[in-house]
């Protein structure tokens, strides 16, 4: 294994360094196939992936909705843009998985997710980092609490707003009433009664305003990245309109034209609603189809995140800590440095021996190898 200056020196080599009868190269060969097979076999993979998903979910819509007796066809294009989401989502995963960093991070994510040994080990662990690094995300806390609050308000509106429309959507759950108008309401899941409940209530209030809950969650957090956006020097830098901008302007437009569908039907007894329904329709299919090829596609990449944290945990408690060679300071623990060896030596990079340096030490080495090697060319 070279050492780190040593295979700087070799990719950074001065001009004319090469000698009279060896020949140089002016320009980078192709880059290596993925281990996990060529780029047309990964496609191929996603979209089997992919149409399975969608097959499975089109299944479940029929068999939850009592072969479609409960199926609502107003809801009709929100149910196909879920079954593109579900495409999407499958094969966007393939194809993330598909690369060596995120194969090997869905490999050792999941494997301690499932471990039992861990679970015997630190019985709490999983639950506890599903609560503060999946749920309340408190290593967003760390940069800003006011990054952390909004991130918040958008995640819980989000998650409620999805636990009441994608049901809702499927025809899995249904409120009917004996009388036809109320007050009182049964919810049915699968055609069987869970709970009865009055309108007029507040628990009934909750149920038929639900997503007014969430859109009032949602507006404030977008707002605010999307304030940040325009005024962070830091943010402004490095943003993309579709990429950064695009999903917080949908966010925001979901959740005003649902109040406003609430506000038309009580307030202007219909006025506009036709006109507002259209819009916040085009906009929810746009946003769900948008989300496996956008930003929003970390929120399904999260999970084996959490299965990573749980094997850098595990590997703590077993005091596997890894010391940088040149300083001492601890890096990571020993098989998280080992992964990361692993998966350079998949992408055929020559640069694995930096992952036994701390951050500082690397760019020292950094330094000196261009100030002896490449630097020295020049003189």
């Amino acid at each position: 294994m070279p050492e780190p200056s040593e295979a700087l020196a070799a990719t950074h080599s001065p001009p004319g360094a090469a000698g009279a009868g060896e020949a140089t190269e002016t320009s980078p060969g192709p880059p290596p196939p993925a281990p996990g097979g060529s780029r047309r076999g990964v496609a191929q993979r996603a979209t089997l992936a992919g149409a399975a998903v969608s097959l499975l979910l089109v299944a479940a819509i029929v068999l939850g909705s009592r072969m479609l007796r409960d199926f609502d066809s107003a809801l009709l294009p929100y149910a196909v843009a879920t079954v593109f989401l579900a495409f999407g989502v499958a094969y966007r995963y393939t194809v993330w998985v598909s690369a060596p960093a995120a194969r090997r991070l869905f490999r050792q994510g999941f494997g301690s997710f499932f471990s039992a040994d861990n679970f015997r080990r630190a019985p709490t662990a999983l639950p506890k980092m599903i609560a503060t690094y999946l749920g309340f995300q408190k290593f967003l806390g760390a940069r800003s609490r006011a990054r952390w609050a909004a991130h918040q308000l958008i995640f819980w509106g989000c998650v409620l707003a999805a636990l009441i429309t994608f049901p809702l959507t499927w025809g899995w759950f249904t409120f009917t009433s004996d009388s036809g108008s109320g007050p009182g309401y049964e919810m049915r899941i699968w055609g069987i009664k869970v709970i009865g409940f009055d309108s007029l209530n507040v628990l009934g209030w909750l149920m038929f305003h639900g997503l007014d809950v969430a859109a009032v969650l949602v507006i404030p957090g977008a707002s605010y990245f999307l304030w940040r956006r325009m005024k962070d020097r830091g943010a402004i830098t490095g943003q993309r309109f579709a990429y950064d901008l695009l999903p917080l302007i949908c966010l925001i437009v979901i959740s005003v034209t649902g109040l406003l569908l609430t506000f038309s039907s009580i307030f202007l007894h219909g006025g506009g609603y036709e006109f507002l329904a259209i819009l916040h329709m085009v906009s929810v299919v746009f946003t769900l189809i948008y989300i496996p090829f956008g930003k929003f596609f970390h929120i399904v990449q999260r999970p084996a995140a959490v299965g990573m944290q749980l094997f850098k945990y595990t590997a703590r408690q077993d005091e596997q800590v890894f010391a940088c060679k040149r300083c001492g300071e601890p890096i990571d623990t020993t098989p998280y440095v080992e992964n990361l060896r692993g998966t350079m030596q998949d992408l055929k990079l020559d640069f694995n021996a930096f992952v036994e340096y701390c951050p500082r030490c690397k760019r020292v080495l950094r330094g000196n190898a261009y100030l002896h090697h490449v630097k020295k060319g020049f003189k």
